[in-house]
């Protein structure tokens, strides 16, 4: 499957744990497109930020069942990935530069 570099990175992901893991081993966690391996993943990281990656970890999240009134729904299932960077190197976006 084909996906492009743009498409398989979907948006950072900003949270505690996301930053703990930033600051401690270099990781940093994206939501990616569901159907990304990890070499896509690693490709498109590496293409779009100019970095290099060490390591990759994806885990697929299940979607929150939601009430609104008498209807039940649920949110969709979607990939996150934590990547790690080789030593040195950051991602700007995650900097706040």
């Amino acid at each position: 499957m084909n996906i492009a570099a743009q498409d398989v990175v979907k948006r950072p992901l900003i949270t505690e744990k996301a930053e703990r893991a930033r600051e401690a081993n270099r990781q940093y966690g994206f939501e990616v497109h569901r159907e990304a391996t990890k070499i896509q993943v690693k490709q498109a990281v590496e293409q779009l930020f100019s970095v290099h990656v060490t390591a990759v970890r994806t885990a697929i999240t299940r979607g929150k069942m939601k009430r609104v009134g008498r209807t039940i729904g649920q949110r969709p299932n979607w990939k996150k990935a934590f990547v790690t960077l080789k030593e040195g190197e950051t991602i700007p976006l995650f900097e706040g530069k």
